[in-house]
C-alpha cells in the first residue's frame, strides 16, 4: 500500500484532493462513519487529501447540520486539517463566507469557491463575491465550470481575481486545456488545478500543480500513479494508464457523474451506495456503459 506524501503546508491544495462522495444509508440518511473510513483510505491508499461538501458530495441536498458535521468528520479523519478542502458554494456571498468561518474553525487548509451562480454574474459582482469569502483567513481556490454555472472565469478575470488577493488556485473544469497557458501568461504565480478527470494528462503536462478528482473515489491506486507520472513528464508510464482509464475519466464531465462514480465504487468494492433525489440510479444504457467500462479497468487490475 502507497501512502501519500505530507502535504505542503504552505500550498495544501496541490497533489490529489480527491472530491469525496458522500456514504448514505438505505434511507439517505448520512453514514459519517462509512465517510471517515472512506478519507482514511484515500489518504492511505496515495491520495493527498480530499474536498468533501463538492458536487460529487450532493452538498446541494445536505442539511446545514450535516453538512457541517461533514467537514469536521473529514478534518478528523484526515488526521491533518491541511488535506482538506470543503467546498464552500452557496447562492450567497454570506452564506459562503460562513462555510469558509466553519471550514478554518474545523481545521482545514483551504476552501473551494464557485462563482455566484444563481444567475449569470458579471464581472464585479463576481470580485466582490472572491473577495468576501477570502475574508474567512483560508486560501481560496476558485472553481471555473462555465458549463453548469454560466459564469465563466476567463484567464483574464481568474489574473485579476488573484492580483485582488482573493483567490490562490483555480480549479479549471471548463475542458479547453489551451487557457492553461493563458492564465500560466497573465498570472505566473497563481496555481493550475486540474478540474476534470479526463483532461488530467493535458493539463498536467501543461502545468498543473494539483487535480481535483473524481475517480480516485474507486480507483486511488493507478490514479495516483498516472497522476504522479503525469506531472513528473513520464509520458512512458502516464500515456498507457491514460488510455486504459479514460473510458471511465471522461464519466467525471457528465451529467451522471456521481452516480457513475458510486457505481464504480460499488464495483470496486467501496461505499458507493445511493444518490438523494433529484438524483436517481443509471439505468439502462448509461448503467450498461458504465458497468463495462469499470469491470474492465478491475479486470486490467488497477485498483
Amino acid at each position: 500500500m502507497t501512502h501519500a506524501s505530507t502535504p505542503d503546508r504552505a500550498r495544501p491544495w496541490h497533489g490529489i484532493m480527491v472530491a469525496t462522495t458522500l456514504p448514505l444509508r438505505d434511507d439517505l440518511s448520512v453514514d459519517h462513519d462509512a465517510y471517515a473510513e472512506h478519507v482514511a483510505w484515500l489518504i492511505a491508499n496515495g491520495c493527498d487529501g480530499v474536498v468533501p461538501n463538492g458536487s460529487l458530495g450532493e452538498y446541494q441536498t445536505l442539511t446545514d447540520e450535516e453538512r457541517a458535521r461533514v467537514v469536521r468528520t473529514a478534518v478528523e479523519a484526515a488526521g491533518d486539517g491541511a488535506r482538506v478542502m470543503p467546498g464552500v458554494a452557496a447562492y450567497g456571498s454570506a452564506a459562503s463566507l460562513r462555510w469558509a468561518e466553519q471550514a478554518a474553525e474545523a481545521g482545514a487548509g483551504s476552501v473551494l469557491l464557485l462563482p455566484p451562480n444563481a444567475y449569470r454574474a458579471d464581472e464585479p459582482t463576481v470580485r466582490a463575491h472572491y473577495a468576501e469569502v477570502a475574508r474567512a483567513g483560508l486560501p481560496v481556490v476558485a472553481y471555473n465550470n462555465p458549463i453548469d454555472t454560466k459564469v465563466d472565469l476567463t484567464p483574464a478575470l481568474l489574473a485579476r481575481l488573484h492580483a485582488d488577493g482573493s483567490i490562490v488556485a483555480v480549479k479549471e473544469f471548463s475542458g479547453d486545456v489551451r487557457r492553461a497557458y493563458e492564465i500560466a501568461e497573465l498570472a505566473p504565480e497563481l496555481d493550475l488545478l486540474i478540474g476534470a478527470d479526463d483532461v488530467l494528462l493535458e493539463l498536467a503536462l501543461a502545468g498543473a500543480v494539483g487535480w481535483i478528482a473524481g475517480y480516485p473515489n474507486a480507483l486511488p491506486r493507478s490514479s495516483a500513479t498516472l497522476y504522479r507520472a503525469a506531472v513528473a513528464g513520464d509520458l512512458a508510464t502516464a500515456l498507457p494508464l491514460y488510455k486504459s482509464l479514460h473510458a471511465l475519466l471522461r464519466w467525471d464531465s457528465k451529467t451522471e457523474f456521481v452516480q457513475a462514480i458510486k457505481l464504480s465504487m460499488d464495483l470496486a468494492g467501496r461505499p458507493g451506495g445511493p444518490t438523494r433525489p433529484p438524483r436517481f440510479p443509471l439505468t439502462g444504457e448509461v448503467e450498461a456503459a458504465v458497468r463495462a467500462a469499470t469491470e474492465k479497468a478491475l479486470a486490467d487490475g488497477h485498483h
